[in-house]
């Protein structure tokens, strides 16, 4: 399943690159952009519920993850580049993009596998109680489903261009505002020497 993922998702990315951006082209982008992410998101749980899950399995689905967060902002500027949609200089927007996301993902893993050696909760029960609808409301514009549907917007590349940069600088602002909340909490563990003391002194 992660094998099928990212070839809807990288045929996507390649039409991006090869194509001018159209109506047609932003549909058929964002239909196997979606498809690619049905088979993304049930690949876990599917290999949970046969109990196929393994090591090798997430390393696996994370290496393709990267690869596509990375290589998708790219195809974009490359495409407007050859195709001269926009001026050369917001160029820069998909470039910065790519080096945010990279990083956002890079810090999510990260901290989450050093939640995991620490025995601290993971994001899924980062916020105890209730779900905020103002919280959901606000990560909205960082889903990936809507990045997605935001390439059926390539037909008016201006107006698409317009609502990446938004989706960019909500994802840039998300990832300092996490970062710094991530810093402070891995700030507050006790370092591994003195865990490791406390361990070994057993009240």
């Amino acid at each position: 399943m992660t094998a099928i993922s990212a070839v809807w998702t990288f045929v996507a990315t390649v039409f991006l690159i090869a194509f001018p951006p159209s109506w047609g082209l932003g549909i058929a982008v964002a239909v196997f952009l979606l498809i690619g992410y049905a088979f993304d998101s049930a690949d876990g749980q599917v290999s949970r519920l046969r109990g196929t899950s393994s090591p090798a399995g997430e390393w696996l689905d994370h290496m393709v993850d990267s690869v596509k967060v990375s290589s998708m902002p790219l195809a974009v500027a490359i495409g407007f580049y050859r195709f001269e949609v926009v001026p050369r200089g917001w160029l820069l927007v998909p470039i910065a993009f790519s080096v945010v996301s990279a990083v956002l993902f890079f810090c999510m893993i990260l901290t989450e596998q050093l939640r995991r050696a620490h025995g601290s909760p993971s994001f899924a029960v980062d916020a105890p109680g209730r779900p905020s609808w103002l919280r959901a409301v606000l990560v909205l514009p960082m889903d990936y489903g809507v990045l997605c549907l935001s390439f059926v917007l390539l037909g008016a590349p201006l107006v698409f261009f317009a609502v990446y940069t938004l989706l960019f600088a909500a994802t840039t602002a998300f990832l300092l505002l996490a970062a710094v909340k991530w810093f402070r909490e891995l700030s507050a563990w006790p370092s591994t020497a003195q865990t490791t003391k406390s361990e070994g002194n057993p009240s």
